[in-house]
């Protein structure tokens, strides 16, 4: 082969001013802070430098840092909580026009249904159910290769599923355009999912419409949208922490934080997302314990659909009894259902900050030397009726030898599904304040309407005569931290004083019922939340089919014109966290919303003009009864001054006689 003299020497001339630019640059790769280099090739120095300027300045960063992502992300907020609900449901839309559905957020699910107009054994959920005549856009799935089970009369592939719990669901596949909500950058996308025609134990029974399907598998929405190219191989969990509820979700990739820790995840051993787990430490101190006991069958998966966490018989007895050493400052009580050996303890307090004082630290040792931090909210969860007492949300798994982490273990805390890598990454973060972020990352949908302090803090949508508030947490609709812009410290002013708090619940009891009871509803009310019982006034009360929806009121006593912060978020807390205990009448309740009031600019006459008429109203009654008592004696002493005794001698008498 000839060598072109001319065109090599252009050649090496280009090359030395590459380096001499590559140098000037001082860019150098580094991969795990060290320079790799393969054999018989120069490797060059590739680190950025800062120290001439800055780097964001130049106009390359620039627009690398402003660049699109590869694929768009589904954002969607997450709602429920583990206390009440024992799951976290989003939202989806199925079918154009479409049909809106509150779905478990399921990652031990491999796929996602919802009840079917069709369905002939379906509980009363929250939502109508799907109705694939009203879209346009239905399809069902026929029968064919890809079919694992198929329907011969309809001719139509048919799904079927059994949990652990003894529930079970089944129907038929269809086809339609899947919408994850104005707040998502990803458009709608078609999707297989379920049509339920039957469901049994639990999921008849539970108050969410169905199940969103994370796990691996083909009808899995992840695998599906992957499988479209329309998100990356990734998603991420984010659970509201105690008394909180709530949360976010995103379908695809997001940067990872810098010290986000990770475990390594193998795809190949089941459908369930596993992780390298080997061992478990208590206060700094490691449980004694094999390695292998949590490798064991599935080894420890990483489930969302679950609430609780369960170990196997021997890590559980040793985790047990390590925990119990620790809590002797603590009183053993018994749990609020007598059916179930609860470990609860009592004498902690309310305040879910101060735990880490009463309860140790947990912590889940990884097979690469690091480890995930476990607060007391992860392995702790509220006594249902004793205030100030906590139960073990960490139970022993029967027999099987799985170990399985549910919801609780990762409460405010965000899990990185990370599948295309086949890691999971663990994070401890406020989840409530990384939804307003995530919020805060995608522009307002115009049609909003400022919520001034409202929330949603259930999978219900507030009443449509209300402002909206999708994307706000319970802890926003108070007054937001100092360090905010001006416009921000400016409104929290203005909200330091609270004019009382409007409240927005669905109860399950009959609207007659409801009505006859509503002095007791309000007594029951003003007991829970330590206020006097004129402070709780209901303001409306609807039929909303299944549920009633009443609307109410907690106001400032009398004698001010305000609530403190604390008293505003002690009530929305306590609602939320279902501490407010109703009697059994009223069934069970969910807080829907709630709107902060502005403080109400009544004088001083008017704040103690009741005060004022109570102490005028005595005055007048122990005035009048001194005067009645007055009158009665007068009277009396003048019977007795005329008082003559029978047998007394009449002088006038003895001197007409003599």
């Amino acid at each position: 082969m000839a060598f072109n003299c001319r065109g090599l020497a252009r050649g090496f001339v280009a090359l030395l001013l590459l380096c001499n630019i590559i140098n000037c640059l001082e860019i150098t790769k580094v991969e795990n802070g060290s320079v790799k280099m393969g054999s018989g090739t120069m490797v060059l120095p590739l680190t950025l430098s800062t120290a001439k300027g800055n780097a964001s300045s130049h106009p390359l960063i620039r627009r690398l840092a402003s660049g699109k992502p590869k694929h768009p992300s589904a954002r969607m907020k997450l709602y429920d909580d583990l206390l009440t609900n024992g799951y976290y449901t989003t939202r989806l839309w199925i079918g154009k026009p479409p049909q809106e559905f509150a779905l478990i957020v399921d990652s031990g699910s491999t796929v996602t249904y919802v009840p079917c107009s069709t369905c002939t054994r379906c509980g009363n959920h929250q939502d109508p159910r799907f109705q694939p005549d009203l879209s346009s856009t239905y399809q069902p799935v026929k029968c064919g290769l890809d079919c694992g089970l198929c329907d011969i009369d309809k001719n139509q592939c048919k799904y079927e599923r059994q949990y652990a719990e003894m529930s079970s669901s089944s129907g038929v596949l269809g086809e339609d355009m899947v919408s994850f909500g104005v707040d998502s950058a990803l458009p709608p996308q078609r999707a297989v999912f379920g049509c339920e025609n039957s469901e049994t134990g639990d999921l008849y029974h539970q108050h969410a419409d169905g199940i969103m399907g994370l796990g691996r598998g083909q009808l899995s929405i992840m695998d599906q949208l992957v499988q479209h190219g329309v998100i990356a191989d990734s998603f991420s969990l984010c659970y509201g922490g105690m008394d909180v509820g709530g949360g976010a979700m995103v379908l695809g990739a997001i940067p990872p934080p810098p010290d986000m820790v990770f475990s390594t995840s193998n795809p190949n051993r089941s459908p369930y997302y596993n992780i390298n787990l080997k061992g478990i430490s208590v206060a700094g101190s490691p449980l004694p314990l094999n390695p292998q006991v949590f490798n064991n069958r599935y080894g420890t998966v990483l489930d969302s659909g679950t609430t609780y966490a369960y170990l196997p018989e021997a890590a559980f007895v040793v985790f047990r009894d390590t925990v119990i050493k620790h809590l002797h400052s603590l009183k053993r009580i018994s749990g609020p259902d007598p059916s179930y050996p609860d470990i609860c303890f009592s004498g902690a307090g309310r305040d879910v900050s101060q735990l880490s004082k009463k309860f140790p630290q947990i912590d889940l040792l990884l097979g690469n030397g690091q480890k995930v931090q476990l607060a007391p909210e992860n392995y702790m969860f509220r006594h249902s009726k004793v205030h100030g007492a906590y139960c073990l949300g960490i139970f022993q798994n029967g027999k099987d030898p799985t170990t399985l982490l549910g919801g609780i273990v990762v409460r405010n805390m965000l899990i990185t599904y990370d599948r295309g890598n086949d890691k999971i990454g663990f994070w401890r973060t406020n989840c409530s304040e990384l939804w307003e972020r995530l919020q805060a990352a995608v522009p307002p949908p115009p049609a909003k309407s400022n919520s001034e302090g409202k929330n949603s803090s259930d999978s219900v949508p507030p009443p449509p005569a209300k402002s909206n508030s999708e994307g706000k947490n319970s802890s926003d609709s108070l007054p937001p931290p100092p360090t905010k812009s001006h416009t921000e410290e400016k409104n929290s002013r203005v909200y330091q004083e609270i004019g009382g708090i409007e409240l927005y619940m669905s109860m399950t009891v009959n609207p007659k019922a409801f009505r006859s009871l509503m002095t007791e509803f309000k007594e029951d009310m003003a007991r829970e939340l330590e206020v006097a019982v004129y402070q709780v006034n209901i303001l409306n009360v609807s039929d909303r089919g299944d549920t009633l929806q009443v609307e109410c009121a907690v106001l400032p006593a009398d004698t001010s014109n305000y609530m403190t912060n604390s008293t505003a978020e002690t009530i929305i807390s306590l609602l939320n966290g279902h501490q407010v205990h109703l009697r059994d009448a009223f069934g069970t309740y969910h807080l829907l919303s709630w709107k902060i009031l502005p403080p109400s600019k009544r004088t001083w006459l008017q704040r103690h003009g009741l005060v004022l008429f109570g102490a005028a109203a005595g005055v007048t009654v122990i005035a009048s009864a001194l005067l009645i008592y007055w009158y009665c004696w007068r009277q009396k002493q003048e019977v007795l001054g005329n008082y003559t005794t029978v047998d007394a001698a009449n002088l006038d008498e003895e001197l007409q006689q003599l």
